[in-house]
């Protein structure tokens, strides 16, 4: 993210620009921005952002645009728009929602939305809109994968980077690389090396939250190894936050997402609250545990 600056720091000069593909969540988003206390309005073309913040100023509130495909060619004005909204000394942070396109695919077929582009099959109009919006992604300050993340989780995300809460954020994800590495984090550590409660059939049903796992796993070698991991967790979320960032995220990977990554980021979480704010997410555990029940 841009590095706040002390003018920025006020309420009514945040700005975040709310963009992505349809069906990953922008319309959650928004009304998630709204709820925090953000002045929301969807789909104004970038040329009109300086006349909007000039107008929402005037209510000290902050503002949220949410642009997408609808906007069409006139999203090509966003690299100006947004460079002149930073050259007047504003917070502005580009927040950019993805998701895979089988789970888009599965989302509009539950909700049997049409597409905002409706010119062929919904997978070619989506390729579509990847290509159109590649400009946008390229601008986003942070990239939210919404793939396997609930409306709930999504909302709880906002609220901890938007929210009235300013202390900085430690997020720490734990996942299963047999289900694929997130792509919405700053940092991804591989845990795989530690001792895989999986192979005791009475730890093997449990999550990595239970503490006879977390015992198994935290050998007196394995605890040498995590010492180390955690030192360097605390420098890089300390360095995010000397260069004005609102969070940190870090992935903790195992095979499955169920013990290892899972008792790792339970501790970490617990270990750095005493310099961060802290959340631990477990993406994979609830699959994982329907597998081994």
């Amino acid at each position: 993210m841009t590095p706040r600056t002390d003018a920025a720091t006020r309420a009514g000069h945040r700005i975040v620009v709310l963009t992505g593909l349809s069906g990953s969540g922008k319309t959650t988003a928004l009304h998630a921005l709204e709820d925090i206390g953000y002045f929301a309005v969807d789909n104004v073309p970038p040329a009109l952002w300086g006349g909007l913040v000039a107008a929402v100023e005037q209510t000290g509130a902050p503002l949220a645009i949410g642009v997408d495909i609808r906007t069409g060619s006139l999203l090509d004005a966003a690299p100006a728009a947004l460079a002149e909204l930073r050259g007047r000394g504003l917070d502005v942070n580009v927040i950019f929602l993805d998701a895979s396109d089988t789970t888009l695919v599965r989302r509009y077929n539950f909700t049997r939305r049409t597409h905002p582009l409706a010119e062929g099959t919904l997978t070619a109009d989506l390729a579509r809109e990847r290509r159109a919006l590649e400009g946008m992604r390229e601008l986003a300050d942070v990239v939210i994968d919404t793939t396997s993340t609930t409306a709930r989780e999504l909302v709880q995300d906002l609220w901890d980077r938007f929210g009235e809460d300013g202390d900085f954020l430690l997020r720490v994800v734990s996942f299963g690389y047999k289900r694929g590495v997130p792509s919405d984090v700053d940092t991804v550590l591989d845990v795989r090396g530690l001792p895989n409660p999986y192979y005791d059939p009475e730890l093997k049903p449990l999550p990595g939250t239970d503490a006879s796992v977390q015992a198994y796993v935290f050998t007196p070698a394995a605890l040498e190894l995590y010492t180390r991991l955690r030192g360097l967790v605390r420098a890089l979320a300390s360095a995010a936050r000397s260069e004005g960032r609102s969070s940190y995220s870090v992935a903790i990977g195992c095979t499955g997402g169920q013990h290892r990554s899972v008792a790792v980021a339970e501790r970490l979480t617990h270990d750095l609250a005493d310099s961060f704010r802290t959340r631990a997410r477990h993406r994979d555990l609830e699959e994982a545990l329907r597998e081994h029940g």
